[in-house]
This record gives structure tokens, C-alpha cells and sequence, in this order.
């Protein structure tokens, strides 16, 4: 169905609207870590009330085709404060373990530019740029968060740390080591609050990456007892660690609300891969495998995003998306469309207003039509549609899914398609050769 011109001006009115305004937008990144896809309430978890994560599907965007770039941790990352694909510059795996001694040479490559840096060195309406929580971009003080464009700092630089106070390695405010005596999970929400409250009256760009739901499995007892009913133990420890972060989100957007913020602020949430079923007892619902693999467990995650002011609430959008996108559409809320430009990851801000008008922009059905990529070492996959192929750990081999008809990748479908496997195999050939090796190996098991 064409667009009559009137309707077509409106939405353009919006798009406009939407990356301006009479205040810059505020955003705020919120990340968990090794979630599973049907963790949350909006994805019909039963067991495990998530009612703060939860509202921002309600009052925002739910993407349903909602991915990350790399089954991994830190790979993700760095696609995501870039808004490029980490196989541009050798950022394939983990650099490893807690990114302490050798480990912590390597990180997010000094000649990219994160979100934060965007905003800094071009003095947009001067944003104050706050980091809480995970790094895992390296721990040397070049790869420090300080030297990528962060203004404000606390949390720890490698790849876990226990939750309790008195364990692992010190947290650092700025460049200052300091040692924390609140549960972890409580820690970072406590900064992110104070963060808002400090700068309510300028705008402001937050990256808070909590370390829940990750191992180790540390709960607090207050947390615990609310969960009886759940019997296997991890599983209750994973509850009580989701209710946790659950919790402190809350207290964020409380804070954004209290200050009259909301209708000025992009609100993202994500989980850095998918769960590692094993390891945490998280649940990847109808999705094959988990983290570490290109399998949807691996690579399809929560994805809701709300900005009350733009986005029609409880929208649901179901075209493929990717974390990239996260960084190119916080550019453009921020008036940095041309940078935005000049990523991998996309402006979701016009698809999303005109999903909001049960329509879509001529000549731009999705954000991602050339597809979506994937290559963790010999684990590769491409997107394109609702086709997908792959290869992952315990895979067999190149494998063919229609994803519309079959999410949870049972029935390859190669032989009976040859010719969509090779478009796609073309297509995942054809984005590789912007790709660079790996500038370390993956970490010893």
C-alpha cells in the first residue's frame, strides 16, 4: 500500500523531531550478561518476575529478531560501543580470563571510536559520559574506559568478578582503585541513579553493563527467599541474581522519571550473548543452543527500547536488529547522523516511528536487507530475511533454517533449497572481505 503524501510529511516530521528537540536527548545503555532469551516476562518467563525490565517493552519497543554480533563478551562489546562489526579490526574472542596479566595487553583496538568518544570529541551540546559496571575492553591504561571517551567510571575492567564484597580484584572510580562494600549488582545501580541525579540538568549518555547474570553464582539471601518455589538451586541463585539487576533498573528509571526525564531519554536494554544454559541455569526458551555459539541461543537476545516521547508504546518490531544499531541510533538521537552513517549498524529511529504507524519507509522495508553476519572463529551465520545460514559447534556442517517457520532450528533445509543456501553463502563472502583476522585466538578453555 503507497503512502498518501500527508502521511508520508508526518512521518518525516517525526523522524526530524526525533533527532532533535528543544533539549538533546539523554541516552542510557543498559547490558546484562548471559542472559537467556526467555528470562524476561515479556518473553514469557514464568518463574521469574521481571517487572522493571519488563516495562520498557510495555512503554517502548520489544524486538523480537533482537541480536548481537558475537556470542561472547567482549566481541559484543566492542561491537557495541563502535557500532561495527568486531571482525572489522580482530576483535573476534574474548581476550580472555579476567583480562589480567598478558590478557590485559589486549582490548578494544585504539584505532576505533566508541559512542562516547563520538560525543566527546565533538563537544555535542556537551554530553557528560558516564560508564557502570563490565568492561572487558582491556585493562591496560590505554584500553582504559577514561581514555575512550568515558567522563565518569566505576566498575571493574576484566571479564567477571564476584558479586560479595571483600572478593576479586578492586573496582576503579575514574583511574582510582577502590574497594566496594555493597553486593555488586546493588553497586552499580546505586552509581547509575547517582549518575542521573548528578547530571539531570545537561544531557547525558550512560552505558551501564551490569556483570548479572554471569558466574559466579552469587545470591543474596533477601533475594533467595523470594524464589522457594524454584527447586534446583543455580536456577534459584540465577532468579535471585536476575531480580536483583531487575530491581536496580528499576531504581534507574525511577530516577529518570522522578527528574522528568522520560520523554527525553533513549532507553536500551540488550544481554551481551544468549545464556549459557549450563553454566548459570539461564533459559533460552524456544532457541537452540546458547552463548558461545552462532546458534540463535548464542546470538538472538532480549532487545526493548524506549523513548517515551517517539516511540509508540508496547510496539512490537519484528524485523531483524542488531546491537550495532544501538550505537548508530544514539548518534543519530544525539544529532550525529552523519557518523551514524558511517557504520555497520543502522538508525532504528524512522523504523521504529513508522512500525509506529502500522507502515513502512518506501524503498526501506528493514533496517538490514543485504542481511545480518555473524563469523566466531569456524562458527559462522548469515541472516537475510527470515533465512538463515549456518555453522555452529555441534552443527554438522553448513545448515539451512526458515526462522519464520522454525526458531528453534530443527529442520535443515540445504538440500531442498541449494539455491538460497548459496545466495547466502555469496552474501556472507561478500561481507568477509571487509573483515580482518583475529588479533588473538580464543582463550584457553
Amino acid at each position: 500500500m503507497r503512502w498518501t503524501l500527508s502521511l508520508f510529511a508526518i512521518l518525516l516530521a517525526t523522524i526530524f523531531a526525533s533527532a532533535g528537540g528543544s533539549r538533546a536527548a539523554n541516552v542510557i545503555v543498559i547490558v546484562g550478561d548471559d542472559m537467556g532469551y526467555g528470562d524476561i516476562g515479556a518473553h514469557g518467563c514464568k518463574d521469574i518476575p521481571t517487572p522493571h525490565i519488563d516495562s520498557l517493552a510495555k512503554n517502548g519497543v520489544r524486538c523480537t529478531n533482537g541480536y548481537v554480533s558475537g556470542p561472547y563478551c567482549s566481541p559484543t562489546r566492542a561491537g557495541l560501543l563502535t557500532g561495527r562489526y568486531q571482525t572489522r579490526f580482530g576483535h573476534e574472542f574474548n581476550p580472555g580470563g579476567n583480562a589480567m596479566g598478558e590478557a590485559a595487553k589486549k582490548g578494544l583496538s585504539l584505532k576505533e571510536t566508541t559512542v562516547a568518544q563520538h560525543l566527546k570529541d565533538r563537544s555535542i551540546s556537551g554530553y557528560t559520559t558516564g560508564w557502570v559496571g563490565k568492561w572487558h575492553l582491556g585493562a591496560t591504561p590505554d584500553y582504559h574506559p577514561t581514555k575512550r571517551g568515558f567522563d565518569e567510571v566505576f566498575g571493574f575492567l576484566g571479564g567477571a568478578h564476584p558479586y560479595f564484597p571483600g572478593k576479586g580484584v578492586p573496582l576503579h572510580r575514574g583511574t582510582t582503585e577502590i574497594n566496594e562494600k555493597e553486593y555488586l549488582t546493588e553497586a552499580f545501580g546505586r552509581e547509575a541513579v547517582a549518575f542521573v541525579e548528578k547530571n539531570k540538568d545537561k544531557p547525558f549518555f550512560l552505558y551501564l553493563a551490569f556483570n548479572a547474570v554471569h558466574t559466579p553464582m552469587d545470591a543474596m539471601d533477601k533475594y533467595l527467599k523470594k524464589f522457594p518455589n524454584i527447586k534446583g538451586p543455580k536456577r534459584q541463585k540465577y532468579a535471585a541474581m536476575m531480580a536483583a539487576m531487575d530491581d536496580a533498573i528499576g531504581n534507574l528509571l525511577a530516577k529518570v522519571a522522578e527528574r522528568g526525564l522520560e520523554n527525553d531519554t533513549l532507553i536500551f536494554f540488550i544481554s551481551d550473548n544468549g545464556g549459557p544454559e549450563q553454566a548459570n541455569a539461564s533459559d533460552n526458551g524456544p532457541l537452540n543452543g546458547g552463548k558461545a555459539t552462532t546458534w540463535e541461543g548464542g546470538v538472538r537476545v532480549p532487545f526493548l527500547v524506549q523513548w517515551k516521547s517517539k516511540f509508540k508504546a508496547g510496539l512490537v518490531y519484528e524485523k531483524p536488529v542488531i546491537q550495532l544499531d544501538v550505537t548508530a541510533t544514539a548518534l543519530a538521537a544525539c544529532g550525529l547522523q552523519q557518523q551514524a552513517e558511517k557504520l555497520d549498524g543502522v538508525n532504528l529511529i524512522p523504523y521504529f516511528n513508522a512500525a509506529g504507524y502500522g507502515k513502512e519507509i518506501p524503498g526501506k522495508e528493514e533496517p538490514h536487507p543485504n542481511g545480518l553476519f555473524w563469523r566466531f572463529g569456524e562458527q559462522t551465520a548469515v541472516r537475510k530475511g527470515d533465512w538463515k545460514l549456518m555453522t555452529a559447534r555441534n552443527s554438522g556442517g553448513k545448515k539451512l533454517f526458515n526462522l519464520l517457520d522454525d526458531i528453534g532450528e530443527t529442520k535443515d533445509l540445504t538440500a531442498a533449497n541449494p539455491d538460497k543456501a548459496k545466495e547466502l553463502q555469496a552474501a556472507w563472502d561478500d561481507w568477509n572481505k571487509a573483515n580482518v583476522p583475529a588479533t588473538w585466538g580464543p582463550p584457553k578453555q
